[in-house]
């Protein structure tokens, strides 16, 4: 018999890494929202009272930038002296955005194995890289439980912020779940984590252990109950340990108290540590940056295989190299779950799947923003996570219609 603990993190979208997140996608929406064929790779700094875009973008939209990097901070909730250092008002906000290189542009426009007329054998990819798609069994939406329900603490705990539930909590937050697993099962919750930034005072308790214990028992209350009601594995205060701003206090947070980059929550982002990653990060990327619409691909690809029944676990490996349309390689791994082999599989996802960067677009309308999103795509990825969103309908998460055809086929 294995038993064994994994644990995995998720952070609040008032977290210095997610800011920047968001700020690039607002960014790559805006651009594609008027120029669907804008080239986009943004980058974004924050510290104290600074934020900085920088990076490549070829687009013919005009964007005021500067509004709308104001406008991300304030939805986050950065509007007031009380988050302290960061203000969507007074900040700084500094542009430095040159045009895409040439030479990643010639490979794209034009992929080296373009020798057929099929269009969507001609765009290339816009750079090299290996991504990694993964989905299991434990959950409804097929993602690790850890890291299912860190991002559902940490969603709640912004909601609960946001509505005046917990009027004291600040934007920047971190949640992590320790989760206990015999055979490969999901068995008992071990521990959950909280910390949140607040302000210096609740309710005329000034002390720090008295503010700690009353976050303490509000989190628990308003946060860890209800995201986790409709479970079937529950957390509850006599089996689970409860940890919440362990050092005792969290009034110096968001990018006051460190700076935030985009990109450096790429495990946040996919599956919490619980399968590989290529590396590669999503936000402020167009979609012919397979670092983003082939890490989507692979997840849709390992999805439905999951979904179709043919494994309890999938992971999918994809490379590829810059300017070329096709996959230099595919590789499924099914960890013994598989009712085919790794080989089988593997053969299998070649028949069914499309995984060049053109028709990944295509599959998955990458280009278009939703109009019922109300101009809202790719930022609303940048925090909780990628995958596995039941808040969100994203075209990579659907896998209904390609599970079935696998089903009737196999």
């Amino acid at each position: 018999m294995s038993r064994y603990v994994f644990t995995s993190e998720s952070v609040t979208e008032g977290h210095p890494d997610k800011i920047c997140d968001q700020i690039s996608d607002a960014i790559l929406d805006a651009l594609i929202a008027q120029d669907p064929s804008s080239r986009v790779a943004c980058e974004t700094v924050v510290n104290t009272g600074l934020c900085l875009i920088t990076g490549e973008v070829t687009s013919t939209a005009k964007v005021d930038f500067i509004h709308l990097v104001r406008g991300v901070i304030h939805d986050i909730g950065y509007r007031d002296a009380r988050a302290g250092g960061f203000d969507s008002t007074s900040c700084s906000v500094l542009v430095a955005l040159d045009q895409q290189s040439p030479d990643i542009a010639q490979g794209v426009n034009q992929a080296e194995d373009h020798s057929t007329d099929d269009p969507l054998n001609k765009v290339g990819a816009g750079d090299q890289g290996i991504m990694f798609g993964y989905a299991c069994d434990e959950t409804p939406e097929l993602m690790p439980l850890p890291i299912s329900l860190a991002h559902r603490l940490a969603r709640q705990l912004a909601a609960v912020r946001k509505d005046g539930t917990l009027d004291y909590l600040l934007p920047d937050g971190k949640t992590q779940v320790s989760v206990i697993y015999e055979n490969e099962k999901p068995i008992a919750i071990d521990t959950i984590l909280i910390s949140t930034q607040h302000t210096s005072e609740i309710e005329g308790i000034s002390d720090e252990e008295g503010i700690k214990n009353r976050i303490a028992k509000d989190l628990w209350d308003n946060v860890v109950a209800p995201a986790t009601a409709d479970l079937e594995l529950r957390p509850n205060l006599k089996t689970t340990r409860f940890l919440v701003n362990p050092t005792g206090k969290f009034v110096v947070g968001g990018p006051q108290g460190d700076a935030g980059l985009t990109g450096r929550k790429i495990i946040v982002d996919t599956y919490g540590g619980y399968a590989r990653h290529g590396g590669g990060a999503f936000s402020g990327k167009d979609p012919t940056k397979v670092d983003r619409s082939a890490a989507y691909a692979a997840r849709f690809v390992a999805k439905s295989l999951v979904s179709a029944g043919l494994a309890k676990r999938a992971e999918v490996q994809l490379s590829y190299a810059i300017g070329v349309a096709k996959p230099v390689s595919v590789l499924v791994e099914s960890f013994g779950t598989g009712k085919l082999s790794n080989e089988d599989l593997t053969a299998l996802v070649h028949k069914h799947f499309d995984l060049r960067p053109a028709a990944i677009i295509k599959e998955f309308n990458l280009r278009e923003l939703p109009k019922e999103r109300g101009g809202r795509f790719y930022r609303d990825t940048a925090a909780y996570g990628h995958f596995g969103r039941p808040d969100l309908n994203l075209p990579w998460e659907d896998v209904s219609k390609k599970a079935a055809s696998i089903r009737l086929t196999e």
